[in-house]
């Protein structure tokens, strides 16, 4: 294969988009183990000391990160989120108003391979989420197992993420003051096996887990979109029956995180590697559906608003996929 090397007069400012985003790479794909690998091998050096008292505040903040998280506006702010965003580029897109009075959950697709839209939309103010929505703070979930990762649980938590569990969620929705937004990316993990160039299929069919706790708490489901989402990376085929497809389903099962085998561009060449192509994403925030607060919801009531809600996720890519170059012939599918 011949390899496409980058030209070396490029301008700085691309330098540094591309250095944005591959430390954000990183800290998807091996922040966490690094972190875990330091903690340990402190223990055994003369800087031991550090992670022992770590440990410390560590068990005395074990249920921070449920109960709310501590977000850091520094980190949400500072100039690297920029870059990335620039490096695509993202934005976000605001349809109506979202009243601070109340809470919202966002469903947010698709889930992409490494979530790049939601996260910088949702756990930065690169796009100006805190402009267009005035009074509103996003929480974006995301798996538990990595809030018991050290000093990588405190750099997640800093962007305003939380664990993606039923309590975590329930502890900000049942804040009557309001304006909590939780993200949810539905489709989650599994979803990413799907993430390929021209795929709009959504594992939304049988997700109703959301749909149950908007109504425990009277939240109001907003669809969220993120057009360009899956144009980011290329992903080995491995269509459902597949060898492939197989293995990946099980060690999602075990291991609870998906491993999609994605490719893109590299650093200095672009030919291959895990650096995302620089594809626009333009991620689209629905109008509310506004959700009756029920302790009790029925299998019906569930049914029924999960309906509305996959209709009104349809109705708002249809609505804006002609802006984003989507064919006329291209619709969501639902599995």
């Amino acid at each position: 294969m011949k390899v496409q090397f980058a030209p070396r007069n490029l301008p700085l400012e691309r330098r540094l988009q591309t250095a944005a985003v591959l430390q954000w790479v990183y800290s998807f794909l091996a922040l966490a183990q690094t972190c875990i690998i330091l903690f340990f091998v402190l223990l055994f050096t003369r800087f031991w000391i550090i992670s022992v008292a770590y440990g410390v505040w560590w068990f005395l903040d074990w249920d921070t990160p449920s109960k709310g998280g501590r977000r850091s506006q520094r980190l949400r702010t500072h100039a690297v989120w920029r870059y990335m965003r620039d490096y695509f580029p993202i934005t976000l897109v605001k349809t109506v108003d979202l009243d601070p009075q109340q809470n919202y959950l966002l469903g947010s697709h698709p889930h992409g391979v490494l979530v790049a839209g939601a996260f910088t939309n949702f756990c930065t103010e690169a796009t100006g989420f805190q402009k267009l929505f005035p009074g509103i703070t996003p929480y974006l979930l995301m798996l538990p197992l990595w809030f018991r990762a050290p000093f990588f649980r405190d750099y997640i938590m800093g962007g305003g993420l939380i664990p993606s569990d039923k309590d975590s969620a329930s502890y900000l929705l049942k804040n009557k003051a309001g304006g909590n937004a939780i993200v949810i990316a539905v489709g989650g993990a599994p979803e990413s096996l799907n993430a390929r160039p021209g795929a709009f299929t959504l594992l939304l069919k049988n997700r109703k887990g959301f749909i149950k706790l908007a109504i425990l708490h009277g939240a109001s489901l907003v669809p969220v979109f993120s057009f360009g989402e899956n144009e980011l990376f290329d992903q080995v085929d491995n269509p459902r029956g597949s060898w492939l497809r197989t293995i990946q389903e099980k060690l999602q099962g075990i291991m609870g995180v998906a491993l999609p085998l994605f490719h893109a561009r590299g650093v200095f060449q672009y030919s291959f590697g895990l650096i995302p192509y620089r594809k626009p994403i333009a991620t689209v925030v629905g109008k509310p559906i506004k959700v009756m607060e029920n302790p009790n919801p029925t299998n019906e009531e569930i049914e029924r608003l999960h309906k509305i809600y996959m209709e009104e996720l349809s109705k708002l890519f249809e609505e804006h996929k002609a802006k984003y170059n989507v064919p006329a012939d291209k619709h969501l599918t639902f599995v």
